[in-house]
């Protein structure tokens, strides 16, 4: 097997990881309870930025005192996160679950307000750091990207893999081709600027990475807080941050980020939690046709877990998944799949559009048309600094944002997503309320007509 095919599974293993059916459950739950709630615990705007700013300066100024003592700022960086193990890690994590409403800019915290002003290039800092020798020997075989990463057309980002990251790699394992390791490499930089700060507040952060497959845009990488402290893409650790060069930043990572692979790839690869999904697909034929990145240019696939499966109760999942049912199964599940339109958690990318977009801070509606035809999703983002809340036709919640694609973007969503049905010429739309066998298929019989399996 070729280490392109090797490295993508590897990392899905460790890196878009669901949790475990209990806690997949408590999230289903939580995703009913008024947003009010959460709110109400929430601390003041002025405490919580008071409390940031103080944590990310002493974080920013413990950097600092370390890199002035040193000729090497990157060498510096590591060696301090390496020093205090976890410390910097459970700053960072700290900060990030504070500061998710209220963290707007870089430059409200100040914490690139560094007293030295950088004196050598991403590049530059790489190529002469111990501890990133595996990946400027990389760099090296592509003079273009020495170039780019000596260049000042813009402020990048790049997020280095440190030399351990490679060690990673299987003994076994081929060497890639040249062209996947040029891949590899740049989707690792971000033509944009991302200091650590506002990281904390990005869910995803577009790459130099340019795929036929997702759209009009560049592929992305995800960020995440959670028990491992910030990561990439769910997996890579950020094991230093905010290494300025005099054309960027660096933050250093622990583990390569790989490509993804297409959307049905990973629902695959995790049968914990997609099997049902999984084989709804196959039986129904759509698998294949998902697949195909010949008929869709970039896709949002609002995926259903087992346990949102398991909600809809064993009489409906009985008559879903039999002969008779399938046809109705078919269009149910082509009303989860919206091709054209990619809708990650704050960017948004539709063939049809000259330029993709962020998704604004604050609210955000739009249409989205599904393969059940003349059926739309109606779905509300609302982002307010890290904090996102997407709901698809006002009830149903994506408990797991972001899962990056090559062909597109998974939403992990709390239930199993229902038609509305037309009532007095209106459309009145399903909110959980209890559902009979004949209650869907009432709803689903007027879409059935024209499906084919």
């Amino acid at each position: 097997m070729k280490l392109s095919n090797i490295l993508p599974l590897a990392a899905l293993s460790t890196a878009f990881v669901l949790p475990e059916q209990q806690l997949f459950s408590e999230l289903a739950v939580e995703s009913h309870r008024s947003a009010d709630t959460a709110f109400d615990k929430l601390p003041s705007k002025d405490q919580v930025l008071d409390k940031i700013e103080h944590s990310v300066e002493k974080l920013s100024d413990e950097f600092d005192k370390v890199v002035k003592c040193s000729k090497h700022a990157l060498d510096s960086a590591i060696d301090y996160a390496a020093e205090t193990g976890n410390q910097v890690s459970n700053k960072v994590q700290k900060a990030g679950f504070e500061a998710s409403s209220w963290m707007e800019s870089t430059s409200h915290l100040g914490l690139n307000n560094h007293h030295d002003k950088p004196n050598q290039t991403i590049y530059q800092l790489i190529s002469t750091s111990k501890y990133t020798t595996k990946l400027a020997a990389a760099i090296n075989e592509y003079p273009d990207l020495v170039v780019l990463l000596n260049g000042t057309i813009a402020n990048y980002t790049f997020f280095a893999p440190v030399d351990s990251a490679f060690e990673k790699i299987p003994d076994k394992a081929p060497k890639p081709s040249k062209e996947f390791l040029k891949k590899v490499l740049l989707y690792h930089l971000s033509p944009e600027f991302y200091p650590a700060a506002k990281v904390l507040v990005t869910h995803t952060v577009p790459t130099a990475l340019t795929v036929d497959t997702v759209g009009i845009g560049p592929q992305r990488v995800s960020t995440n807080i959670g028990l491992k402290g910030l990561t990439v893409n769910f997996y890579a650790r950020i094991i230093a941050i905010d290494i300025f060069g005099t054309n960027g930043v660096i933050h250093g990572i622990d583990s390569l980020l790989v490509p993804p692979p297409n959307a049905v790839d990973i629902i695959q690869f995790l049968p914990g939690e997609f099997s049902t999904l999984e084989l709804g697909l196959t039986k129904t034929g759509l698998l294949p046709v998902l697949n195909d990145t010949s008929v869709h240019i970039g896709g949002t696939v609002f995926a259903p877990s087992n346990f949102a499966f398991q909600k809809l109760g064993p009489k409906i999942n009985g008559f879903l998944f039999s002969s008779y049912g399938q046809k109705y199964l078919k269009a149910l599940l082509e009303y989860h799949v919206v091709v054209n339109q990619t809708l990650y958690s704050d960017a948004y990318y539709a063939v049809d559009s000259i330029d993709n977009k962020d998704v604004p801070k604050g609210t955000f509606h739009i249409d989205l048309p599904t393969l059940l035809e003349d059926k739309s999703l109606n779905v509300n983002v609302a982002r307010y600094g890290r904090l996102i809340v997407i709901r698809i036709n006002g009830f149903s919640q994506v408990t797991i944002e972001d899962g990056i694609a090559a062909d597109g973007v998974i939403q992990v969503v709390s239930d199993v997503l229902i038609p509305p049905k037309r009532i007095d010429r209106m459309e009145q739309h399903y909110h959980g309320e209890d559902l009979t066998v004949e209650d869907l298929k009432e709803r689903l019989e007027p879409l059935v007509e024209n499906v084919e399996l």
